[in-house]
């Protein structure tokens, strides 16, 4: 079966990489717009009178963006979180809205059997909706663009995004990050008869990422010289390559290994060559509930539950590693 073929089955049928990938390294756009009002009052995702909220002065100080905000405490008891918080507005709502993709296999990708959004971002968040709730189920999944992640927090058209997406400072000016949950980092995805060894290898050869995304542009500054060529999900590039339109794909190894799980003439190669540490974005206006998710996330790494949902979707990458270690501002 040629390489062209497989592209034509994969346009058909495959299901996890069909429209805008999550790509850690974008360059999501900030909306900018009018003060919204504290959740307290209860206004949220879906809410009507919920207006986008902007972004706090960036601070002066040195940023650490893998530093977030340091839980307060013992997480509340699920089904009691405190008065006037942001948690207590999603339990009064009955559902916590989380804004991932649908194309992220291993991540968030639609299973094409069940029809439902799965993967470990999918499960990050169930365990807000545990803590919560009391019940991991309590968790509606609003697809987003990759480009749209930042905004949506911003809108508060979702309560939290978990989509392979990276912290960094310049986002940090918009939104607030949770702990660490995964380290990733940038590779290259070629043809198993290239004879390319490294990213360098690539001098002069076209190398497909999404639009407007940091892989995109940190294939520019890579010495040799290898052409970017832009697409508009990584889908795009994945059907791009299989078509001989281009010699490789780049961007964070989580997404280019649920690529070569598709595409048995498609291998990764070359060590990382950036650092993507993923975080879940959350609204600047209420510090407490990243503090309440932090207190998930570390609960997550102490009690096993992390590695255990690492084995669930990654487990066929080779044996889970420690989690990332918490680092507080």
């Amino acid at each position: 079966m040629t390489r062209t073929r497989l592209a034509l089955i994969a346009a058909a049928t495959v299901t996890v990489l069909v429209t805008a990938a999550g790509c850690g390294g974008d360059s999501s756009p900030r909306y900018d717009a009018t003060p919204a009002p504290s959740s307290a009052t209860g206004a949220g995702p879906g809410d009507p009178q919920a207006a986008p909220a902007t972004s706090a002065p960036a601070s002066e100080a040195p940023c650490n963006a893998r530093a977030s905000l340091r839980p307060s405490g013992a997480l509340p008891k699920a089904g009691s979180m405190p008065a006037g918080s942001r948690m207590a507005a999603i339990q009064k709502r009955g559902r916590l809205i989380l804004g991932t993709s649908q194309d992220t296999l291993l991540f968030s990708s639609r299973n094409p059997i069940t029809g439902q959004i799965e993967g470990f971002d999918v499960d990050m968040g169930r365990l807000v909706a545990q803590a919560i709730f009391g019940d991991p189920q309590k968790l509606q999944i609003k697809v987003i663009g990759y480009d749209q992640r930042v905004n949506s927090v911003l809108k508060n058209d979702v309560d939290l995004v978990a989509d392979t997406m990276t912290a960094n400072c310049a986002r940090w000016k918009d939104v607030n990050f949770s702990s660490i949950y995964f380290e990733a980092g940038q590779r290259v995805l070629v043809s198993k008869n290239s004879t390319a060894k490294s990213v360098e290898d690539l001098g002069g050869k076209k190398v497909c990422s999404v639009a407007g995304s940091t892989s995109y542009d940190n294939i520019g500054k890579v010495k040799s010289k290898p052409i970017a060529v832009a697409r508009t999900s990584f889908g795009d590039c994945l059907v791009a390559f299989q078509q001989n339109e281009v010699d490789a794909i780049s961007t964070d190894d989580t997404i280019l290994a649920g690529m070569a799980a598709q595409d048995p003439y498609a291998k990764l190669i070359g060590d990382r060559y950036t650092e993507e540490p993923y975080g879940m974005a959350l609204n600047r206006d209420d510090p407490e509930f990243t503090q309440f998710v932090n207190a998930v996330l570390e609960k997550a790494r102490q009690d096993g539950t992390w590695t255990r949902t690492y084995e669930k979707w990654l487990g066929r990458l080779g044996p889970a590693p420690q989690p990332p270690a918490a680092q507080y501002r």
